[in-house]
């Protein structure tokens, strides 16, 4: 039996078949991001050229160390493929992520690729979104009005919602672009799109970790083997 840490590294190693010669890649943030990083390294080091784009500061620090060549989005504004892990992952390929606090940075990257590949193990899978808490990133202004909004917005749409500031030891985790986040436990969350809209019309919001309509294909590691969800 393959533990989770080498489903993780079979993922990874298994994202570098979509990886050409020349391309631009945004490269994601939390464990089978990085499991890929080591598999790109390697690649890079034979001679594969590419740049590439972090969706964190601990990716940027991790790819430049290992010597993956690194721009940042204002430089390369358009890529051909974002490769990062998830959270969870449906059926209809909708994500939860953020759970590394990186969703801002990680959904920006996102929407400027031409294409996202998800990669993951099978503990990843769920039929519905939500017992994982979905990541909220808010401004720090206003947080209680922020966090009383949101929670009328969850029971506007029948939610349950256990709203927690997230803290690294005693102090609240700031995210790299110097915001707070509300880890939100929905328990189940049956229709993503409508949630996500109730969420951005909360002025607080910055962005949540719901990644609708970006997965073009996720890679999935399973004990039998990879399979590819499209």
């Amino acid at each position: 039996m393959a533990d989770a840490g080498d489903l993780k590294q079979a993922a990874g190693r298994a994202a570098l078949d979509h990886v050409e010669d020349g391309m631009r890649l945004g490269i994601g943030t939390g464990s089978t991001a990085e499991a890929f990083i080591h598999a790109l390294a390697g690649k890079v080091e034979a001679g594969l050229k590419v740049v590439g784009v972090a969706t964190s500061q601990r990716t940027e620090a991790l790819c430049r160390e290992l010597g993956i060549p690194m721009q940042t989005l204002e430089t390369v504004p358009q890529l051909d493929l974002t490769i990062d892990g998830a959270d969870e992952i449906d059926p209809e390929l909708r994500l939860i992520k953020g759970g590394g606090g990186a969703l801002l940075r990680e959904k920006i990257v996102a929407a400027a690729s031409a294409k996202m590949l998800v990669i993951a193990d099978e503990t990843k899978l769920v039929e519905t979104l939500g017992a994982f808490p979905l990541p909220i990133e808010i401004n720090g202004f206003g947080m209680i009005a922020t966090y009383l909004a949101i929670q009328k917005a969850a029971q506007d749409l029948g939610l349950e919602c256990d709203l927690t500031l997230r803290r690294l030891g005693e102090e609240p985790f700031i995210t790299d672009s110097g915001h707070l986040i509300l880890d939100a436990a929905f328990g189940r969350i049956p229709d993503p799109e409508s949630l996500s809209r109730a969420l951005h019309d909360v002025p607080g919001v910055v962005e949540h970790g719901l990644f609708l309509g970006l997965a073009g294909e996720v890679i999935v590691a399973t004990q039998s083997g990879l399979r590819s969800m499209t």
